[in-house]
């Protein structure tokens, strides 16, 4: 298979910022972000000189290609359907501080707005019952929608940065839903603004795909790309190079999507949905900037158009009937029987080992791997404080109940090690029947311990593999303690209407307890903040959770709640410290915006006296007087001088801004985790009023007590 129309366009292309739009509404045009804070337009089809505007203008290089001015940084594009009434797609192009929604065929903004969150990822269409279609920018821990007009439709909040955004039906009531990833290694779905469901990965999840029906592909920063079909992964691979962009396409002419991924080495490949096969592959010089599709040739077929950040562009063809199903060329074949005959090696190699094996048994029973049949794998876990020699851990323990030995141990893990793999090899003079294995969770998620272990005897040469899995309960870095000196300032307060007997199963089941425990009351030490958390009930059903960390407050909340599937729930919480210093990044986030001002004033008055020292100096010499123009251009000098410090105060100033207001956006989302369905989307929308009318005695009454009434 090869590409059906190759081109060589003059610009180089921003990774991951690559769409195409039909802005007349008849013929396809490729957008992509280029260097120098512009857009480019190729249209191929349309050859009449469009007029130049203060945005668009006519590219020197390539008369096919139109250049949109955005002057600064693009972070984001898509094309779509925006307005009801628009002739075409709507060009919306995001940067870190604005959202621009342009009109590429009447050279007109639709709108300008400024997006204080940054615009770090986009996704055009609609969202649950909201009518009209929405651009959704996502950016700075805060997701935003706007209508075709620039009106503010949707804000909500979310764990981290966003990197990913996609929009479709995950639920299957024929509403879409909103998909995000974010740098906390999430991907969160959200219905309109109540967040549904949420699945861990362990890197950042930098592209989000629908396929099909409930399945979408997702790629993260480590080079994994996959497939989920609604919280279940279908599979997974990881390579040592990223995954520049990824789009569900049917290269195959076989009915389904497959999973097209650009690579940064330059590689695309196409994988079955089903199981990650590769069935396509091809090569850029350069890495893949982007894959999108569309009719190119305007022939009434789609082609899958692949871009490199050189600026190449490849469009390829389904497969016709005939070539259904495999489109891998000969050199592939070769590489699969190369793999087929190391197959056949491999099973030839474990054959022989059988039958020599069966040899030594009918010899002697000693070093061929013959164990009792008695022998199986015992595992227990348990909490492990610090000691001075090694951190606070949870210890894995393996063990043979007989005098059989372990001789290697692999734990397969995701986030908890490093390449998600762990091997223990004791030396010759350390074997025994047990092996202990220190294990650090980075984060309070439940984790599946995949072990194999080779079990013999001492002087075996040949081994059983064991295969168990483990689960890690998510609160495992937490150990059971009487004493409580201090106790902590953070409470949280609600009431259920359950037997204690179910929040006992719930923290049996959540908690590494070193016995089973039959009271709901009981105190906490965290093995990695130190702090401590104690949980109690009442008689009456009333729960007090006291612990200083507000994010393990969410956790266990949103854990209980889906453990006794309460759909909603209200909460009173107090955390004196965290709101303490949340008022101080208020107070800051006021004064950098005054600073700001007041940066931007200047600059402004700077650019005007400039442009009249400018005049004055061209003045003086057309005059010939060529000492008043050198004390201009001197003193043109200075104060182009001055600027250059003015932007670099204004640009720490602005990131310093963007801190806080993630901070403040954080603080948002994490007086939401503490609730649960509609309590939760009203805390989340109460905060956001309450800062947007600069009421910050209200927002701490609205994160208390989740009303702003007193």
């Amino acid at each position: 298979m090869v590409p059906i129309f190759t081109l060589k366009l003059n610009h180089k292309i921003n990774p991951r910022m690559v769409a195409v739009g039909k802005f007349d509404g008849v013929h396809p045009c490729l957008t992509a972000a280029t260097q120098a804070g512009k857009v480019f337009i190729h249209n191929p089809h349309d050859r009449g000189q469009r007029p130049a505007t203060h945005r668009l203008s006519q590219s020197t290089q390539d008369s096919d290609i139109s250049l949109l001015n955005i002057n600064q940084a693009v972070t984001c594009l898509t094309a779509g359907t925006l307005g009801p009434n628009t002739t075409g797609d709507t060009l919306l192009v995001g940067s870190q501080t604005n959202l621009l929604a342009y009109d590429v065929h009447d050279n007109t903004d639709v709108f300008y707005r400024d997006v204080t969150d940054g615009a770090n990822a986009i996704v055009l269409g609609k969202l649950g019952d909201i009518s009209s279609p929405l651009a959704i920018i996502g950016g700075n821990c805060a997701l935003q929608g706007f209508d075709y007009e620039g009106n503010d439709h949707f804000w909500t909040v979310t764990g981290d940065n966003v990197r990913s955004l996609v929009l479709f039906d995950f639920t299957g009531d024929g509403k879409n839903e909103l998909l995000v990833g974010s740098e906390d290694f999430d991907i969160r779905v959200f219905k309109e603004d109540q967040l549904v469901s949420e699945l861990n990965e362990n890197e950042t999840v930098t592209s989000l795909c629908h396929m099909h029906g409930s399945r979408f592909g997702y790629a993260l920063a480590n080079g994994t790309v996959g497939v989920y079909d609604r919280t279940a992964r279908y599979w997974r691979i990881k390579s040592k190079n990223h995954a520049m962009s990824i789009h569900a396409f049917d290269l195959n002419a076989d009915g389904v999507v497959e999973l097209i991924t650009g690579w940064s080495n330059g590689k695309i490949d196409a994988r079955s949905d089903r199981t990650g096969e590769v069935i396509f592959k091809d090569n850029f010089s350069s890495s893949v900037a982007g894959v999108v599709e569309g009719d190119y040739r305007l022939d009434g077929q789609v082609q899958l158009i692949c871009t490199s950040i050189e600026g190449e562009v490849r469009g390829y063809l389904p497969a016709s009937k005939d070539l259904k199903g495999n489109l891998m060329d000969s050199n592939a074949e070769q590489d699969r029987i190369r793999e087929l005959s190391q197959r056949r090696q491999n099973l030839l190699l474990e054959l022989r080992n059988y039958e020599e094996n069966a040899k030594g048994v009918s010899q002697t029973n000693s070093g061929m791997g013959v164990i009792p049949a008695n022998t199986q794998l015992q595992t227990t876990l348990s909490v492990r404080a610090a000691t001075e020699a090694q951190k606070a851990h949870v210890e894995l323990s393996i063990s043979t109940p007989n005098e059989t030995i372990i001789r290697a141990v692999l734990i397969f893990a995701e986030g908890i090690f490093e390449g998600e793999s762990h091997v223990v090899h004791p030396s010759v003079q350390n074997l025994s029947g047990c092996v202990r294995v220190p294990i650090i969770p980075p984060k309070d998620i439940p984790v599946d311990l995949h072990i194999k272990a080779f079990v013999g005897g001492r002087t075996s040469t040949q081994f059983h593999v064991f295969e168990i899995t483990r689960q890690l309960p998510r609160f495992s870095m937490y150990e059971v303690t009487e004493d409580s000196p201090a106790a902590p300032a953070g409470t949280v307060s609600f009431s259920i209407n359950e037997r204690p007997q179910r929040v006992v199963m719930w923290l049996n089941q959540n908690f590494l307890l070193p016995e089973v425990v039959e009271s709901p009351n009981v105190t906490f030490h965290s093995l990695r903040g130190g702090g401590l958390m104690s949980f109690h009930m009442a008689s009456n059903g009333q729960i007090t959770l006291t612990t200083d960390d507000i994010d393990l407050a969410g956790d266990l909340v949103q854990s209980l709640a889906s453990f006794l599937a309460m759909e909603d729930l209200s909460v009173e919480a107090d955390f004196p410290s965290y709101f303490e210093e949340l008022r101080t990044t208020l107070t800051e986030v006021d004064e950098f915006h005054s600073v700001h001002q007041k940066l931007t004033a200047d600059m402004a008055d700077h650019s005007n006296y400039i442009r009249n020292m400018l005049v004055q100096a061209e003045d003086a010499r057309l005059m010939a007087d060529m000492k008043t123009m050198k004390k201009r251009y001197r003193e043109l000098f200075d104060l182009n001088r001055d600027l250059i410090n003015e932007y670099t105060i204004r640009s720490n100033n602005h990131n310093a801004l963007l801190a806080r207001l993630k901070s403040v956006n954080q603080a948002i989302q994490r007086a939401g985790r503490l609730r649960v369905g509609k309590p939760k989307n009203q805390v989340i929308a109460a905060c956001r009023d309450a800062i947007k009318s600069n009421n910050i005695n209200a927002l701490f009454r609205i994160m208390r007590a989740g009303t702003a009434s007193s």
